[in-house]
């Protein structure tokens, strides 16, 4: 399974994995636990419980999908390499994932209002 958005790819093979990538993902885009309330509607407990140990339903994993700008994809592993191939020639997609870090200083708290028209996509 992937975690796909426009900065990075992530590539999973158990749930662990997809758990540190929601919260690799979360942390590049400069957000903090608190913030996903706003952004998915999911509390600070509730969110952290899921990144610490949970076991989200699939519905759970595309909304936070949703939150954090990415998409959940299932590829099929004959299909892998052809599709690593597409994303590794992407030349900007490694300097997309430092310029959002870069861009990402101010956090959602600080300004509930960004990103709520979709503006900065």
């Amino acid at each position: 399974m992937f975690l796909i958005d426009a900065k990075a790819i992530y590539i999973t093979t158990n749930m662990v994995s997809i758990l540190q990538q929601i919260k690799q993902r979360r942390l590049t885009l400069g957000l903090k636990q608190n913030d996903m309330l706003l952004r998915v509607g999911v509390s600070r407990q509730q969110y952290q419980r899921l990144e610490a140990k949970g076991n989200p339903r699939l519905n759970t994993l595309e909304l936070i999908a949703q939150g954090l700008n990415s998409e959940l994809l299932l590829i099929p592993r004959e299909k892998l390499s052809a599709v690593m191939d597409v994303l590794e020639q992407e030349p900007s997609l490694q300097q997309s994932a430092k310029s959002a870090m870069e861009n990402a200083q101010k956090s959602l708290a600080d300004d509930p209002w960004q990103d709520l028209l979709g503006d900065n996509q």
